[in-house]
C-alpha cells in the first residue's frame, strides 16, 4: 500500500524526528538492502523499515505501530529460514545495527545486544578465552538462536544457548521495557527461553560463559556407498561419547557430484583426553579425508560459512530422530543420491548431555531428550529451479516420517501451518499460551512461529 494512504508526510517526518537511528522508506536507494533476507525467497515490502540503535528506537517503534495497527516485524542480527523478520506493508524494526557487548572475564558473563551475530559474539568472548552455547555457523545472529533454544557445538557440555541465559531486557507490546530473570518477571523469562519472539522485543542478552579456547574439531568424510556402515557406527559411537564430545552427521554431495557422508566432531576440553575419545571414530573404516584437529573455537564455527551465501533459495524440513534405524538410512542415502542441487544437504546435529537432562518445563523449550535434529537443508540458487527442490524436500520428508519421535526445532520451522507450531513448543505450549494472554494479548507480535492467544482464531496449515 503506497505510504500516503497509511499516513501523511508530516507523520513521517516526525517519526523519522524521534529516531536516533535510520528510517528507511521505500523511495530510499538503501530500501531493497535493507528489506533483503537470508532466504530469497522472500520478497515483502515493508512500508517503513528502523535501523535501530539502541532500546529508545525499538520503544518508539512499537508505539508507532500499535498506535496505527501495523504489522510489526523484527529483525535481529542474522537469518532464519522463514523469513519472518521483513513484513508487507508495515513497520520493520532492524536491530543488526545494535552490537554493543560487554565481557566480564572474572564474573564469565557477557551482556550483548540483540543485533549481534555469533561470529561478532565469539570474537569478543575469545579474546579471554570464553565461550557458551550459541549455533554451529557464525552469520546466524544470536537473538533468534536464543529465543529458539539454541543448539551448538557445546551442547553437550553447556547445554544450549537459553540454558545460558542469565537475564534479558524485553520491549513488550504496551511500550514497557521490562527486565526478566529467575527472580524477576521469571514467568517472562521462562518463556523467552523458547518461546521465540511471541512476546517482545529482545533487546539485550545477559549470557553466562565457560572456558572454551582450542578445541579438537574437523570431520570425517566417506563416500555415500558406505551410508549403512558408516551411520550404524556412528549412531553408536554417538550415543556413548562423553558430555564434552558433541558430534553432526551429514549427507550431500560433494562440488565434484559425488555423494559423501560427513561425521564432524568438536570436542571441548584437554587434547590429549579428546585423541582418545575420538580415536574409535577415527580408526574406523577407510575415511577419503580426515581433517580433525585442534583449531580455535572461531575457525571451527566460521567454517560452514562458505556454504550459506547470500541470496540462495532456501526450503527446509525438520524434525527429531532418535533412532538411526537400517530402514531410515536407505531411503537417506537413496534420497540424496537424487539431489537436486549441490548446495543441498542432510544433517543429524546431536542433542546430547547436559542439554538433554534438563526438565523439559525448566524453560519453554521442551525437546529435552539425547536424539538428533534431523534436518532437510536445501537450498538453490536458480529460481526456475524451486518446484524441482521443493518436491525432493517435502518428498524425503514424508518418506522419513514413520521413522520420526515427533516435534520440531523451532529455528528450523518455515511457514508450516499452526499444527506444525504446536509441535515445536510441544508439551509447554499451553502454559505459553497463557503467558502469551499476559504480556500480548492482542498479538501484536505476530511475525513469528505464532503461538495465538485464547481470542485468536485458528488458520489452516501449509506444508
Amino acid at each position: 500500500m503506497p505510504l500516503a494512504k497509511l499516513f501523511d508526510e508530516a507523520e513521517i517526518l516526525e517519526f523519522a524526528a524521534s529516531l536516533r537511528g535510520d528510517l528507511i522508506r521505500p523511495e530510499d536507494d538503501r530500501y531493497g538492502a535493507a528489506r533483503a533476507v537470508f532466504n530469497a525467497i522472500v520478497d515483502r515490502r515493508p512500508a517503513l523499515i528502523v535501523r535501530c540503535t539502541g532500546v529508545a528506537d525499538v520503544m518508539r517503534g512499537v508505539e508507532f505501530a500499535r498506535s496505527r495497527d501495523l504489522p510489526l516485524s523484527i529483525r535481529g542480527g542474522g537469518h532464519s529460514v522463514a523469513g519472518k523478520a521483513v513484513c508487507d506493508g508495515g513497520l520493520m524494526l532492524d536491530l543488526s545495527p545494535m552490537k554493543g557487548i560487554r565481557v566480564d572475564p572474572a564474573q564469565r558473563t557477557a551482556e550483548a545486544q540483540a543485533g549481534l551475530t555469533l561470529g561478532e559474539f565469539d570474537h569478543e568472548t575469545q579474546a579471554f578465552g570464553l565461550a557458551t552455547t550459541l549455533g554451529v555457523v557464525s552469520v546466524t545472529g544470536i537473538a533468534g538462536l536464543t529465543l529458539g533454544g539454541g543448539l551448538g557445538w557445546l551442547n553437550g557440555r553447556h547445554g544450549l544457548a537459553c540454558d545460558n541465559l542469565i537475564s534479558a531486557d524485553v520491549v513488550t507490546a504496551d511500550g514497557r521495557l521490562l527486565r526478566a530473570t529467575e527472580e524477576e518477571n521469571e514467568d517472562l523469562f521462562w518463556g523467552i527461553r523458547g518461546g521465540g519472539g511471541n512476546f517482545g522485543v529482545v533487546t539485550s542478552f545477559q549470557y553466562r560463559l565457560h572456558p572454551v579456547s582450542t578445541v579438537l574439531a574437523g570431520g570425517l568424510s566417506y563416500p555415500l556407498s558406505k551410508a549403512h556402515e558408516v551411520l550404524r557406527y556412528y549412531h553408536e559411537f554417538a550415543s556413548g561419547c562423553p558430555d564434552g564430545l558433541s558430534t553432526t552427521a551429514s549427507l550431500g554431495v560433494s562440488p565434484e557430484g559425488e555423494g559423501t557422508i560427513s561425521v564432524s566432531v568438536c570436542y571441548c576440553g584437554p587434547l590429549e583426553e579428546g585423541e582418545r575419545v575420538l580415536r574409535p571414530l577415527r580408526e574406523f573404516g577407510s575415511p577419503l579425508a580426515d581433517n580433525i584437529e585442534p583449531m580455535a573455537y572461531t575457525t571451527l564455527q566460521s567454517a560452514p560459512d562458505a556454504g550459506f551465501p547470500p541470496g540462495r533459495r532456501h526450503y527446509w524440513k525438520s524434525s527429531y530422530i532418535k533412532e538411526l534405524s537400517e530402514e531410515a538410512i536407505e531411503v537417506m542415502a537413496e534420497y540424496v543420491s537424487e539431489i537436486p542441487s549441490r548446495a543441498t544437504g542432510v544433517g543429524l546435529q546431536q542433542m546430547h548431555g547436559a542439554a538433554s537432562r534438563v526438565d523439559p518445563t525448566a524453560t519453554a523449550f521442551p525437546h529435552r531428550d539425547e536424539h538428533y535434529d534431523f534436518l532437510i537443508l536445501s537450498q538453490w540458487a536458480d529460481p526456475a529451479e524451486s518446484e524441482r527442490n521443493v518436491e525432493w524436500t517435502r518428498s524425503l520428508f514424508e518418506a522419513m516420517e514413520p521413522y520420526f519421535e515427533g516435534g520440531v526445532y523451532v529455528n528450523n520451522l518455515g511457514d508450516e501451518g499452526e499444527d506444525r507450531v504446536r509441535e515445536a513448543y510441544g508439551a509447554n505450549y499451553e502454559r505459553l499460551l497463557a503467558l502469551k494472554g499476559k504480556y500480548d494479548p492482542t498479538n501484536f507480535f505476530r511475525l513469528n512461529q505464532n503461538i495465538k492467544p485464547p481470542t485468536e482464531t485458528t488458520s489452516s496449515p501449509v506444508s
